[in-house]
């Protein structure tokens, strides 16, 4: 009999009740540590003060009355959007899939707008992943994703990672944008070089195609730059946000340039509780925290001293670790074993990782977690090593 909840996921055999800062507490009152953050969702911990006031004093005042009139906390949260970016607009919604989405969508629009609607075609890359919607796993393009899921909405291009000749034969008349992540996340931390992304930038721009960057897992802080974009010098002409805007709220954006986005005209996108009071109310908290160069550079300190205890991890467990890899607080340990191991056994040490593609195991901490966590979040991983090696 099928069980209640739809099976899709392999779920581990976990029931946390409350969480805290880096902690999550189960059921029968283990604490585990949290270096997953809910797959880079929960930026700021468990319960910070500052959210659980955001959202109780929203609740208490209003849930929803629909994108059809005008809602205060959406304003606030473009703006600071806007402010603190390239964009000049924002559209909100509830995640990363509805996102890409609007993406797409926004991208095919721009050039039917412009009178070239045969320009349909969308550059994407090996190892990427878009969500799971129609337009997410028509991006991603991997059989895991695609597989009995078709057809398949038509207009993709799908690259090998890296491969830079075979990206510029790919442009052609047809094509109307390039859609990459500036590190992938389920794609096993693989960071793109400053240099590739830059060139991409001035791909675009040679043959005048949009850029879509996808900063649903790296962004908002994740890197140690509000974008991870920003470690290149680039600015992208649509980008899709969501996970850690939030902080653990549903909660998703899409941000571009006038250009870009000057075709979605009314009654063109929507969305019945994107955008809502309660979201954006966290949203901008959100946004007060992270947004700070003060603690955007903390983020970085720590990512430092995170990676170079995890470099010592591996140098002292060679049979089951290859390398670290990753951008600030979005890191990898590439296994020599199922990543899936590698996390099941880390259950027992009380501390949770997220495992990913190219038998890679990702750290996601809270950007809030502190030194003191970090040292007990190698202790844990080391155990989880040691047991492994028995």
């Amino acid at each position: 009999m099928i069980p209640s909840v739809l099976p899709t996921y392999n779920r581990a055999p976990l029931n946390f009740v409350s969480g805290a800062g880096a902690w999550l507490t189960e059921a029968d009152g283990r604490r585990f540590l949290d270096l997953g953050a809910g797959i880079a969702v929960n930026s700021l911990g468990h319960a910070h003060p500052r959210l659980v006031e955001a959202l109780t004093s929203q609740a208490q005042a209003l849930w929803h009355t629909s994108n059809l009139y005008q809602i205060p906390q959406q304003q606030e949260l473009a703006d600071r959007l806007v402010a603190a970016s390239f964009a000049d607009t924002v559209f909100f919604t509830n995640s990363g899939t509805e996102s890409c989405e609007l993406a797409v969508k926004m991208a095919r629009r721009h050039f039917y707008d412009k009178g070239e609607p045969e320009r349909v075609e969308i550059i994407a890359f090996e190892g990427s992943f878009h969500g799971r919607s129609s337009a997410g796993i028509a991006a991603a393009g991997s059989e895991k994703m695609t597989k009995g899921f078709g057809p398949l909405l038509p207009g993709f291009k799908h690259l090998p990672f890296g491969d830079h000749e075979a990206l510029k034969a790919a442009v052609t008349e047809k094509t109307c944008a390039i859609l990459v992540e500036p590190v992938q996340g389920e794609g096993g931390i693989r960071p793109l070089p400053d240099v590739c992304l830059k060139g991409l930038r001035d791909l675009c721009d040679e043959h005048g195609i949009l850029l879509i960057l996808d900063e649903v897992q790296c962004g908002v802080g994740r890197t140690g730059k509000l974008f991870a974009h920003e470690w290149a010098g680039i600015a992208p002409d649509i980008m899709m946000v969501a996970k850690g805007i939030g902080g653990g709220f549903p909660l998703g954006a899409v941000r571009a340039t006038e250009a870009a986005a000057a075709a979605m005209t009314a009654g063109t996108h929507g969305s019945t509780y994107g955008g809502n009071p309660l979201g954006c109310a966290v949203g901008c908290a959100v946004m007060e925290i992270v947004a700070e160069p003060d603690f955007l550079a903390e983020v970085n300190r720590k990512a430092g001293l995170l990676r170079q205890k995890l470099e010592g991890l591996v140098a002292s467990h060679p049979d089951l670790f290859e390398e670290v890899r990753g951008s600030g607080l979005m890191l990898g340990l590439k296994c020599k074993r199922a990543p899936a191991d590698v996390v099941a056994a880390g259950y027992a040490h009380e501390v949770i990782t997220v495992p990913a593609a190219d038998n890679v195991v990702r750290l996601l901490p809270p950007l809030t977690i502190t030194e003191a966590e970090i040292e007990e979040a190698l202790r844990r991983l080391e155990a989880t090593a040691a047991s492994l090696a028995d």
